[in-house]
């Protein structure tokens, strides 16, 4: 059975998200602090993590960082809660490395869809290969990235957003496309969580900065590389 960790300290959020989660069959462990929270990821690693930022003692910043820098947990899926329109608070969480976040007050619903598709894209990656552009390599089986020889450290969101860019060069990739292939959201999902993965490949690895063009308002496309300078 595929476990859940939550970390939160509203416990009628924690018995909301947990009543929802079990009648779809995850089992729910839950942590009401920051340090709790590591240290049960650190105990059993759990399938997927639900983490809210305003936590007594560390926030959910300095968790999901230090989660992001381990290496047993550095694809762990992190889905964050973050408070109503604090669009500081988003961006925050997705550069350091969160897969997506959800305001709130939110619905049970749109949590429950987000975890399973996040859970369900971690679980069915299967190795790439090699793709190559320009200097940057990329080792699916490895899962490294490398451009000049030199590792570039991305989160398991920002390598699958670059393979499918790589194998879809050229080529308009929508930010429904985008969702939909790697982070298994439907359509109607909407969220700046492919916008800010995208400048943060552009600011990780400079070559893409001008490879990748923004094609408003529907996404981006990673230029052929004979049109790279």
């Amino acid at each position: 059975m595929k476990t859940i960790l939550i970390i939160e300290d509203d416990p009628d959020i924690v018995r909301l998200l947990t009543h929802y989660l079990q009648k779809e069959g995850y089992r729910i462990r839950a942590e009401s602090s920051g340090l709790d929270g590591l240290r049960a990821v650190r105990e059993a690693a759990p399938t997927a993590v639900i983490l809210d930022v305003m936590l007594p003692g560390m926030d959910g910043y300095e968790v999901c960082r230090r989660l992001r820098g381990e290496d047993r947990t550095a694809a762990l899926p992190i889905l964050m809660l973050t408070a109503k329109g604090d669009e500081a608070e988003k961006i925050v969480g997705l550069e350091l490395g969160a897969d997506d976040y959800v305001t709130k007050p939110f619905s049970p619903k749109e949590v429950v869809a987000r975890v399973k598709a996040l859970v369900r894209r971690s679980t069915s990656e299967a190795p790439t290969g090699h793709l190559s552009y320009g200097s940057l390599t990329l080792d699916g089986d490895r899962h490294e990235v490398t451009v000049d020889g030199r590792p570039v450290e991305l989160t398991a969101k920002e390598f699958g957003l670059l393979e499918y860019l790589l194998r879809h060069r050229g080529r308009l990739a929508t930010r429904d496309a985008l969702l939909n292939s790697v982070w298994g959201y439907d359509a109607d999902v909407t969220t700046r969580t492919v916008d800010v993965h995208i400048r943060r490949l552009r600011e990780k690895i400079p070559l893409l900065a001008t490879a990748i063009l923004t094609v408003k308002p529907y996404g981006y496309k990673l230029q052929d590389e004979a049109a790279v300078p």
